[in-house]
Formats: C-alpha cells, structure tokens, sequence
C-alpha cells in the first residue's frame, strides 16, 4: 500500500479547526506534519543522518531560512508573538567562538558565553583554554535596527583563570562557570565554587541553580575526553547536586550515555537533562545512541525520580536547554532551537539552518542563540525564568 504527502495549504488548516492564516506572523510559517511524516521514500542513512539537513518535499533551505519561526503546533504562536525576529548579529569566519554557557547578567543587560573547547579550529583544549565573551544586548538591538552592522564582541579576563568552560548560570549577581579541565593535572571544577570531591570529575558541561531548593546542579561527562584534552574517565557519566551550606556533594541521576544540557521547571519540580550520546567528539557518530531530553520529578529533598524520555530529536543532538516562563522546554539541536511544551509536544522551531549549540533568553521578550561562527539576536513574546 503506497502512502502520499501533501503540503496543506493555510486555507485547509483554517477548515481543519487550527485557524492560524490571520494569526501567523510574516517570519513564520506553518509546517503540516503530514508533509515529512508520511513519504512515498524515505532516503537511506548513507544520505539522510545527522549531518544533513532534511528537506521534505515542497520546501528548501532558503524557503526555511526565509521565514525562520517554524509553526508546528498553535501554541508557539504564545511563544513567538506577532511580530518576531532573528538577526544574525556576529560572525566568525572558522573559530567557534559562540558556544556554550550562555548567561544573561542584568545589572548591565550583557550576555556571556564561552568558545568551543576541543575544536580544531580553535586550538583550544589540551594546549590552550577556550575563552569567555560577552555582547551588549543594547548592540544586539542596535543591529536588529540596522543602526550597526555587528555586536562587539569582548574577551572577559578571569582571575583566576576559568580552563576550558563550558557551562554557566547566575548566583547571587555573580556567574558560576563550568570548567571542563585540561589535561591530567587541572581537574574539572566549578569556578566560583569548587566541590573538591577525592576523584577528577570528566569534564563539567553545564551547571544550573534549582529555584525551588537553592542548590546547584552539573553534568559530567566524557567530552573533554573525546575532544582529547582530559585523560580517560575515572566516573561514570552523571549529573550532580551541590549544596552551598554543607559542602555536601551527591549524584542527582545516572544512566546516561553523555549527559550534556540541564534545566528545571520555573517551580522546581521538574528537570530536564539532554543526551548527545550519537556525538562522540573526535571519534565519529554513534547514531543508535541517544539523542533525546529525560525529564525527572523533583522532590522537596532534591531527589529526582520518575524518569522519563521527553523528547528525541532527528536533526542532530539537543545540546542546551531552557525553560520559559511558561513551562515549555527549549533546546538548541542541528537546525536550530526546538520549543516543546510541558507535555513533551514539538510546538515550534526557531530556524537558523545550522546548528544551535546553546542559547538563552536575556529577560522579557529576547534571547540570544549561539550557533558556533553565528550568533543571533532573537525578539518574541516569550520570557525565560525570573532570576533569582
């Protein structure tokens, strides 16, 4: 029995009950699962995998980067608002500079955000610590309004020195930074705050604040060691709860392949973690590995239980993740950043064609998506969670 495809017109959507053609805004467009979801062929992994794009029939890739904000569920419409947008505003010829630890510090509207530790591009890792960076949002801005052709971007100096960061999250009006070490002798560590457990951690990737009890959770995982600037394991792959007035360190979760991203709810009840268990650094793909977001209850004492898979993602990993203000996850993947509400549904996509390796939203109505060489400087209608 053949199957077929069609791309449904705005009109048909209006007859089907979603009602979106008055409400869509001009950088946004609709995307009809039944257009990729039932195919006639499907192509062979040789030629559709993660490395590639997927383009289902009638669309290409100027006709998604043209209209950027993805409508796959009217929800993201509450995400997007009516009139939203994505500016490129920063780019870097071959170095990765915008990667991972996206913070936004308030007390001067700056956004920071570290380079790509282990890219060959760079020479960071083993012989040269990747660097943390800020922008001004009040720059982002400018370029969005074609008053200025680029952001600034400055190098910020710490003393002492943050090796190798990866992940970072507010404290108290101060930034806790995630180092993933180098080498045998510099050990993975928070910086600001350092557990000092008997045992070199992996390498830390990314560190964030529960809302609800105050302490501070990370990951560890293998990629300082597939990137080969850190020495074989001596932990499992987990991630870890900190608590600032006893010093106490104990493992939150386990049972992963490569714990990457972290996240809770804006109550505190839920966390989300990301496995990029298919992106081995250095050592290839493992495609049959995982490539969703878990999410976990979180009880009043910290503990997490009720492990679910959340979400998966075919366009390559979910790397970093987010909360709004709302509830819905958010996740930067292979195309862009993918916006799932609370009960695991894709709503949405902020399309930038390439790969979105963090992103965070800087207050009401604005966040800033680093894309490795691109940086973007989005305006909606959603809010993340309320700094504390």
């Amino acid at each position: 029995m053949s199957s077929s495809f069609a791309v449904v017109a705005l009109g048909a959507l209006v007859q089907s009950g979603l009602g979106l053609a008055a409400k869509v805004p001009s950088t946004a467009q609709v995307v009809d699962w039944k257009s990729f979801n039932v195919l006639e062929n499907v192509l062979p992994p040789a030629e559709a995998n993660d490395s590639t794009t997927f383009l289902w029939p009638g669309v290409t890739e100027k006709s998604l980067l043209e209209k950027p904000f993805h409508i796959y569920d009217d929800e993201f419409l509450d995400v997007i608002g009516s009139d939203p947008s994505l500016t490129l505003i920063a780019t870097s010829d071959t170095d990765p500079i915008f990667h991972e630890a996206v913070v936004w510090h308030s007390p001067k509207d700056e956004v920071f955000f570290v380079q790509n530790a282990g890219a060959p591009a760079a020479g960071t890792g083993l012989n040269k610590s990747s660097i943390i960076q800020k922008i001004s949002l009040k720059e982002a801005e400018a370029v969005r309004k074609g008053k200025l052709d680029e952001v600034n971007v400055t190098v910020v100096p710490s003393n002492p020195q943050v090796i190798n960061p990866n992940g970072g999250t507010n404290y108290k009006g101060n930034i806790v930074f995630a180092g993933e070490g180098q080498g045998e002798d510099i050990t993975s560590a928070l910086y600001l705050m350092n557990p000092n457990l008997p045992t070199h951690h992996c390498s830390l990737n990314d560190v964030v604040i529960n809302p609800r009890n105050k302490e501070l959770y990370f990951t560890d995982t293998l990629y300082g060691f597939l990137q080969d600037f850190r020495p074989p394991p001596g932990l499992r792959n987990q991630v870890y709860r900190y608590n600032f007035e006893t010093g106490a360190v104990a493992v939150a979760a386990d049972d992963f392949t490569l714990p990457n991203g972290l996240t809770f709810s804006p109550d505190g009840r839920k966390a989300y973690v990301t496995d990029t268990g298919i992106a081995l650094g250095f050592y290839g793909r493992n495609l049959s590995a995982p490539a969703s977001v878990y999410s976990f209850d979180v009880s009043s004492d910290g503990t997490w239980g009720n492990r679910k898979t959340f979400a998966y993602t075919a366009s390559f990993i979910p790397d970093g993740v987010h909360t709004d203000s709302a509830g819905r996850v958010y996740s930067g993947c292979g195309d862009g950043v993918h916006v799932w509400n609370p009960s695991g549904k894709l709503i949405g996509k902020i399309y930038t064609g390439a790969v979105a390796a963090n992103f965070q939203f800087a207050g009401k109505g604005r966040m800033i998506i680093t894309g490795q060489t691109k940086l973007f400087y989005v305006t909606l209608a959603a809010s993340g969670v309320k700094i504390e």
